[in-house]
């Protein structure tokens, strides 16, 4: 299996939260399937172009930001580019 490049974690990491609508923190790490210290910096790096959000309750919980959700169709519109001329 190849390994992923950065644009691919972020997806990884956005997609997770999009289809949990909020996650917390530890469940994330667990499922982007990254060191916990690149986790960290994925995460910081999400958090200061607000691609993500925390949001505090009961629990600090993780949801996607408009910019993110942004983040995720464009991805998927270089995906199908990709794929649709067979690069």
């Amino acid at each position: 299996m190849a390994k992923r490049n950065k644009l691919e974690i972020v997806k990884d990491i956005l997609k997770i939260i999009q289809d949990n609508h909020s996650i917390k923190p530890t469940p994330l790490l667990r499922r982007s399937n990254i060191s916990s210290s690149r986790f960290k910096e994925y995460y910081s790096e999400l958090l200061e172009k607000e691609f993500l959000k925390e949001t505090y309750g009961k629990n600090k919980k993780i949801t996607l930001t408009e910019k993110g959700q942004k983040y995720l169709e464009k991805y998927q519109t270089i995906i199908n580019f990709i794929d649709e001329f067979e690069l």
